[in-house]
């Protein structure tokens, strides 16, 4: 009898153990890219029960900042943890989670002005049909969303806003939005790249790759293409990019929640960004 029940309680706990599969995260993979010539790295987070079930996710891709690569996420704003607890709270549906590495080579998620580094390109014609194809990813916007941080918070705004046909929601954190004005564009231009001189070239750089311009230009049947989330500490020195960005969408009446929570520029205050932004970015992949 003893040895029957013993039996029962071993099966049991392994039936709970297959159940509760853990999630996982993997910080160090690659893909080749034809684009940028080189492998490229990234990291990615796959939901409680993945490894078991036969169901495809959503997918959130999530942006690093400046001096960061494809751990900072993993290692600093504990993606693993935060998904985790929202998961099993029932704040957040489970999601695969995209980790790119936008930091080795050139530092940054656009095609640079000289035209020799192109990872927006990159982004969007190698790395996310891979990643699609890879995983068991419900691949259409639905189901797609992208967020970030800083440098990352940037990518955000420009990938949602260049392709609103790919991403039901944007959450931009603490976000560069780009140079706030010709002078501040010709001086990075000057830096990055002292071989361009033309101003037009400048210009029309600036105008492509500035969060404030790309939303006064929005045409009228986008506004509602992307659900936003802009979240900024009251103390971080990008705060004005993010506060004329919410007056910008406010003046051409694009629905979107703006956030001012007391922080600075700092890792405390994205790892309390996360779990709203997995809430937000949720609530659309639940609808139907």
């Amino acid at each position: 009898m003893k040895k029957t029940i013993g039996l029962s309680i071993l099966i049991a706990c392994c039936g709970l153990l297959a159940y509760a599969q853990p999630s996982k995260v993997f910080d160090e993979l690659s893909m080749p890219s034809k684009i940028l010539k080189s492998d490229r790295k990234y990291a990615i987070y796959l939901p409680p029960g993945y490894e078991t079930s036969q169901r495809s996710y959503p997918v959130l891709y999530l942006l690093h900042g400046a001096s960061d690569n494809q751990t900072g996420w993993v290692q600093f704003g504990e993606v693993q943890r935060i998904a985790d607890k929202a998961i099993e709270e029932g704040t957040a549906t489970a999601m695969i989670i995209v980790m790119p590495d936008a930091d080795t080579g050139q530092m940054g998620y656009f095609n640079n002005i000289a035209g020799n580094w192109n990872y927006e390109d990159f982004f969007f014609q190698e790395f996310i049909p891979t990643i699609e194809k890879t995983y068991r990813i419900r691949a259409n916007k639905h189901y797609r969303a992208v967020a970030g941080l800083s440098m990352g918070g940037g990518g955000s705004f420009m990938y949602a806003l260049h392709h609103p046909e790919l991403f039901s929601s944007a959450c931009p954190l603490s976000a560069y939005v780009g140079p706030l004005n010709m002078d501040e564009a010709k001086s990075r231009v000057k830096k990055s790249n002292p071989e361009i001189t033309d101003e037009t070239q400048i210009k029309t750089y600036y105008e492509n790759h500035n969060a404030i311009e790309l939303v006064n230009k929005m045409p009228e049947d986008q506004k509602k293409a992307v659900r936003w989330y802009i979240d900024c500490g009251d103390d971080d020195f990008l705060y004005e990019g993010n506060a004329l960005i919410h007056i910008a969408m406010r003046k051409k009446n694009i629905p979107h929640e703006f956030r001012t929570r007391d922080g600075e520029h700092n890792w405390t205050y994205w790892r309390a960004a996360l779990p709203k932004v997995l809430e937000f970015v949720s609530t659309e992949f639940h609808e139907d």
